[in-house]
């Protein structure tokens, strides 16, 4: 069945995305996905933006995202590279700053397109265990020694937890001679940004989504933060692919979006505060939860596998992840649905715990 296949992709195991349903009405929270809609400036600029001008191409250089983002982030346009979601950007980064000869390093249970991408772009990684407590151990990616460079998801992926700024200043000290990436996809929802050690360390590169706290998914917008010398090698890369990444609507929604700081703010409090009181509740009926600086927990429970509480929540319309691997595979990654929806998935969880 893969006598064409070429020899890059024959043993290539892609990543596996969250279930979207069809037929069915579920309560989603799978995906991590915002419970909320974006800002409605944002559908007027879309709106806007679906004219005439379609069928000419979007501007390559994203401007107007570039400067948008930059002033957010307090930096140069030129220290800001657009790309379709966050994912992809990721993927350059790997192209771009990464090679086969010396292993990256990045943790044993954290996104797992890192690892899809290691395989996919001929290269290798030293994976290293996180802590008991699921925290990331700063010292061992500290003495690590010729590496080839480092990812670290901050807050982290599937587990919630985030990293201290002074522990990611520590890795970037240490690994100087090359280049540190940090994947904030989560850090609106509670972490605290490496953006402010921009101006420290050309060797950092911020990656970002607006898929999350900007409610942005659907429209596929993440961009890279670091030293100009940094971007222009992401350029080359995405140039030497496909130079118009970033669609013309897309980029019209994300500069609204960017620029409606109040609704960013009210929504992303919103979602604070039903994670923290759905928190609260679980650990009530017996769960463990990690202290999440994300917009989803992840949780155990003593008594019923991960697996039954999956299956056990789907019967009930109620979709959440489940990660079928060594360490993590007694828990279930929630994402942070409405008050209302984080209700019934509370009645449904009791029912399955308690029955």
């Amino acid at each position: 069945m893969k006598e064409y296949w070429s020899r890059r992709i024959r043993d290539a195991v892609p990543y596996v995305p969250g279930e979207q349903p069809k037929g069915r009405t579920f309560i989603k929270l799978n995906t991590n996905e915002n419970p909320y809609p974006p800002s409605p400036k944002v559908v007027e600029a879309v709106k806007s933006a679906a004219g005439e001008g379609l069928r000419l191409y979007p501007d390559p250089e994203c401007a107007g995202l570039r400067a948008a983002a930059a002033k957010l982030h307090g930096v140069t346009p030129e220290q800001v590279f657009p790309g379709n979601g966050s994912d992809e950007v990721l993927a350059f980064c790997f192209q771009a700053f990464f090679d086969p000869e010396r292993p990256i390093l990045f943790a044993d249970i954290t996104y797992t397109f890192y690892a899809v991408y290691t395989d996919y772009f001929g290269l290798k990684a030293w994976q290293i265990p996180l802590d008991e407590d699921f925290s990331l151990p700063v010292e061992r990616f500290c003495k690590a020694e010729n590496c080839g460079g480092v990812v670290i998801a901050n807050p982290n992926a599937p587990t919630g937890r985030s990293v201290d700024l002074e522990d990611i200043r520590r890795v970037l000290e240490e690994h100087r001679d090359v280049v540190v990436l940090v994947d904030e996809a989560y850090v609106d929802f509670g972490g605290v940004s490496a953006d402010t050690l921009l101006k420290e360390y050309d060797n950092l590169v911020v990656v970002r989504t607006l898929s999350k706290s900007r409610a942005l998914a659907g429209l596929r917008v993440g961009y890279a933060l670091g030293s100009p010398n940094l971007i222009a090698g992401l350029c080359c890369v995405r140039d030497s692919i496909n130079s118009y990444t970033v669609d013309r609507l897309a980029q019209a929604g994300a500069v609204a979006a960017l620029e409606d700081g109040p609704y960013f703010e009210e929504m992303r409090e919103r979602v604070i505060r039903t994670r923290e009181r759905t928190e609260e509740r679980l650990r009530a009926m017996g769960f463990a939860v990690l202290e999440s600086k994300a917009n989803f927990l992840f949780v155990s429970h003593p008594k019923r596998t991960g697996k039954a509480l999956l299956d056990g929540l789907r019967e009930q319309g109620i979709l959440v992840r489940w990660f079928d691997r060594p360490r993590i595979g007694n828990y279930l990654r929630i994402s942070v649905g409405t008050d209302d929806e984080m209700d019934a998935l509370c009645a449904a969880l009791k029912a399955l715990t308690e029955g």
